[in-house]
């Protein structure tokens, strides 16, 4: 795969040309190459990086808002190049399609040349194997769907992803591949709601949202390992099913999700080949040439991973970019590959088309209406951001929803799958988190760019997943907030010396007034003092009792960026704002002032675009 238009040259001779970021493509070069001599090899890239191609999502971003975020476009080689011999007539590719319920394997080998069957049939010879035992063996002829009988074939599903061992033999050529024997369609569940059938059964699908970035590669891992590892922790998490988002991979990832266990939602990478569409309605089709480009990568996408048995799912377009034409690009796909359902938009501009309805919501979950002939999932939700120093890509990063610790993100983030599958009772097929990465601004991943942390449990994470769950953690209150009663605090909104954080700083001089302080328009509570200037500093003393605290956390409810110290030590910082109280976890520096006596809770706030509002407490965990 070459990002985004190539042109290919040997030894001063032009063998051909491609357009698209994603797709595989060959050339014969036997006329140009000169045996026996060294040979020159010249690849070409252009990449506009432009309205029009189809396009990963961190550039789409780019293109997309001129004026705000930030990303970085990438271009080149980023898939592996080789140089094959081959017979004159030799296995260009497989189409392998399960039929389960013939109990076979449907098989074409499309040859190049391609040979008719009427005039002058090529014959292969096909052999299955279950292990190292042959199951099955078939002649016949080239370039026509052949039906292979498997015999009580043993179904491939995430927690059995079993593979079976293929060879195709065509004269002097032979390919070694494999397949799964499973089947995805629509049915019923025992609660009559619309679902999604793995090999005749309901299964519920967890999963998150893969964008496919790497900080030293961009499109491309690593190693193979890389790419391996980033399943295996998948699988190692509990989840069984990943929407890989508007990005499609090498082989060798898919390859991995087959051998692994691992379902996959393909995203079709978004483009420019509809314009004006928003969250209520698709947009109208682009230019004649970025139609026929867009739709000929879209087949290109379908044609050339077909043969993946974790695949269950093309995604045409993602929340309206660059959506156009929605119900028939649907029946295209559908009449491409029968054998797999398709979400025709995933979130936003649903046309009522595809075998999904597909909602969107952050943070919290939602359940789509049920429909008798879709069913209903949750294409993305969640987004919890917890940055991490050392581990970003840019200084600061962004999510739906801030925490602060790995305590607060393992407690919210079990709290939310706790909310997806209570939804199962309302026709629920899946939930799709984000994210499993952060990537470049973004710092909602389960895990960091560079993959070195995982900033959750992976116990309770996995537990999570499968629906189990441990009772609510809940907290008791140390020092108070004025939720139930008014709280007194030392404010001033003239900044003071630099020492005004530390225990011994005097602020006899400043205001004192109830907390909450803000304005009157902020949604989430009613202010006790008022508060309109650019900046506020609080102060306010409380007595800790004898005993240790047991996991304490800043109980908070903010409509602008905050600095919290304890102790005169700095205890988080929270960008963003809040609608509702929160508790988040405390810097363990700031944790070990917390010794029996007199305790400063000190707090520096910068008003943002939100209505602003300020009111903390501390409390620590109570468990049953």
């Amino acid at each position: 795969a070459i990002d985004w238009e190539a042109r290919i040259s040997i030894n001063g001779q032009l063998c051909g040309s491609h357009r698209g970021g994603y797709d595989a493509f060959s050339l014969d070069i036997t006329d140009a190459v000169k045996p026996g001599a060294d040979n020159e090899l010249i690849i070409a890239v252009a990449d506009a990086t432009g309205a029009g191609q189809a396009i990963g999502k961190q550039n789409f971003n780019k293109i997309a808002k001129p004026g705000g975020i930030a990303y970085s476009p990438s271009s080149g080689i980023w898939q592996t190049p080789w140089l094959e011999s081959v017979p004159p007539l030799h296995i260009e590719n497989l189409q392998l399609i399960p039929d389960l319920a013939a109990s076979s394997l449907r098989l074409t080998a499309h040859t190049s040349p391609a040979t008719s069957p009427a005039t002058s049939p090529a014959e292969i010879e096909i052999t299955a194997f279950h292990g190292t035992q042959e199951v099955a063996r078939l002649r016949g002829p080239a370039n026509t769907e052949l039906l292979l009988p498997i015999p009580t074939p043993h179904l491939w599903t995430p927690d059995d992803p079993f593979l079976y061992t293929l060879h195709v033999r065509l004269g002097d050529d032979t390919v070694h591949s494999y397949f799964g024997m499973r089947h995805i369609a629509l049915g019923k569940n025992p609660q009559g709601f619309t679902s999604m059938l793995l090999n005749g059964q309901p299964l519920f699908q967890a999963g998150p949202l893969d964008q496919g970035f790497w900080p030293d590669g961009l499109h491309t891992a690593p190693t193979d390992a890389a790419l391996r590892w980033d399943i295996e922790e998948m699988k190692r998490l509990g989840f069984n099913m990943v929407r890989k988002h508007i990005k499609i991979e090498p082989s060798r990832w898919y390859y991995w999700c087959d051998k692994l266990g691992l379902l996959v939602w393909q995203d079709m990478p978004s483009g420019g080949a509809g314009i004006g569409g928003d969250r209520e309605k698709e947009g109208t089709p682009a230019a004649p040439e970025l139609t026929q480009q867009f739709e000929h990568e879209l087949h290109q996408m379908v044609l050339q991973h077909l043969n993946h048995p974790s695949i269950i799912m093309w995604v045409i377009f993602n929340e309206a970019w660059g959506q156009y034409d929605t119900r028939r690009l649907a029946q295209q796909v559908k009449a491409w590959d029968p054998s797999r359902l398709v979400n025709a938009s995933s979130g936003w501009a649903d046309q009522g088309v595809g075998d999904l309805k597909d909602w969107h919501n952050y943070p919290t979950p939602v359940c789509p209406d049920p429909e008798p002939s879709r069913a209903a999932v949750l294409g993305e939700f969640g987004g919890i951001g917890l940055p991490t120093p050392g581990h970003t890509w840019v200084e600061s990063a962004w999510g739906y929803r801030g925490v602060t610790g790995t305590r607060s993100l393992t407690r919210k983030y079990t709290e939310l799958w706790r909310h997806v599958h209570a939804l199962r009772s309302q026709g629920l097929n899946a939930a799709v988190y984000t994210q499993l990465t952060d990537v470049e601004t973004e710092g909602n991943g389960l895990l960091t760019y560079d993959r070195e942390r995982l900033k959750l449990d992976p116990v309770a994470a996995l537990q999570a997943h499968r629906g189990h769950f441990a009772p609510p953690v809940t907290f008791t209150p140390v020092a108070p907030t004025a939720e139930h009663a008014p709280i007194s605090w030392r404010f001033t909104t003239t900044a003071p010396s630099p020492d005004w954080l530390q225990p011994t700083f005097d602020d006899s001089s400043w205001a004192e007034g109830p907390a909450g302080f803000g304005a009157p328009d902020f949604k989430g509570a009613t202010p006790r003092t008022p508060w309109t200037s650019e900046e506020l500093w609080l102060r306010r003393r409380f007595t800790l009792p004898p005993g240790a605290l047991h996991f304490p956390a800043l109980r908070i409810l903010r409509g602008q960026e905050i600095d919290v110290y304890l102790g005169g030590t700095l205890a988080m910082q929270l960008k963003g704002s809040d609608s509702a109280y929160d508790e988040f976890d405390i810097l363990p520096a700031a944790a070990a002032t917390l010794t029996p006596g007199e305790i400063c809770l000190a707090i520096h706030c910068r008003r943002s675009k939100s209505p602003p509002f300020i009111d903390a407490g501390l409390m620590q965990e109570t468990h049953p």
